[in-house]
């Protein structure tokens, strides 16, 4: 997997007045938000706010009932929908174990991607998939109960990337790991951005995960925008809206308050 070539530049994304609904519920209302070309932008909120609901109408994995999802950074982008636009943008899951088949080898889940969209060299390409998410061919043949949390979703970032996409959707890729796995998580994830020129688009409810990876953010609530803000402000608590700086002190964490030393007792 190389990186896009120069005069290939990368590509961004562009949702305007997104809407879904299940059964009469609106999961989604409204959405309008851009990630220009190579750039990582993170989706924050708390349970249910729609974050993630987002990341699939933008895969198609959920309905649109109003708004548009484009492509934007080249002129011969594909309609979303299409197979070449699946190619172009990839999901990677927040369950690592849940979204790969138990019964499969890590080498037919790196295949499979191949043999639906076509692609030679596959054994060089799962090879190469391997080695890039830090992985030998040791795991080649092994099932997904036999790797741990952090190399199965390892598995599935290499085979988001098999394709060579562009736009990567990230819906809480770290979440279900332990703390120490997850800087690996995020590290690698930054590295590979870097080094093929990658767009994220980054849901989380970890305001901490979210400003170390990306670099603006749009913070929702119950389906619709809240604000956007970049990174670097919301690191400063340049923050317009009281229900992101709410989620600021929820990300803090519980912290007890310094007690005085107990009084001497007389005896």
């Amino acid at each position: 997997m190389s990186a896009p070539a120069a005069d290939q530049p990368g590509i961004g994304l562009k949702v305007e007045g997104l809407r879904v609904v299940f059964d009469r519920f609106v999961a989604v209302d409204g959405v309008s938000f851009e990630v220009r070309p190579g750039e990582s932008f993170g989706i924050v909120g708390e349970s249910g706010s729609g974050k993630s609901t987002v990341l699939r109408a933008i895969c198609g994995l959920a309905p649109k009932a109003a708004g548009t999802v484009a492509l934007t950074g080249r002129s011969d982008l594909p309609a979303p929908g299409s197979k070449a636009y699946r190619r172009e943008v990839q999901m990677v899951f927040q369950d690592p174990y849940g979204s790969l088949h138990p019964r499969q080898t890590v080498d037919r889940i790196l295949a499979e991607p191949l043999a639906i969209h076509g692609g030679a060299d596959a054994e060089a390409r799962i090879e190469r998939a391997l080695d890039e998410v830090g992985l030998g061919t040791g795991f080649r043949f092994r099932y997904p109960h036999q790797l741990s949390g952090g190399q199965r979703q390892r598995v599935a970032i290499a085979r988001a990337l098999i394709l060579e996409p562009q736009l990567l959707l990230l819906d809480e890729p770290t979440s279900a790991l332990d703390a120490s796995v997850q800087a690996e998580v995020l590290n690698l994830l930054e590295a590979l951005r870097q080094r093929r020129g990658l767009s994220f688009v980054m849901v989380s409810h970890d305001l901490a995960v979210v400003t170390h990876l990306c670099e603006r953010l749009m913070v929702m609530r119950r389906g619709q925008v809240v604000e956007q803000v970049a990174s670097a402000d919301l690191a400063a608590h340049r923050v317009q809206a009281d229900y992101t700086r709410s989620l600021m002190t929820a990300s803090a964490g519980f912290r007890r308050e310094p007690q005085g030393a107990p009084a001497a007792q007389e005896l």
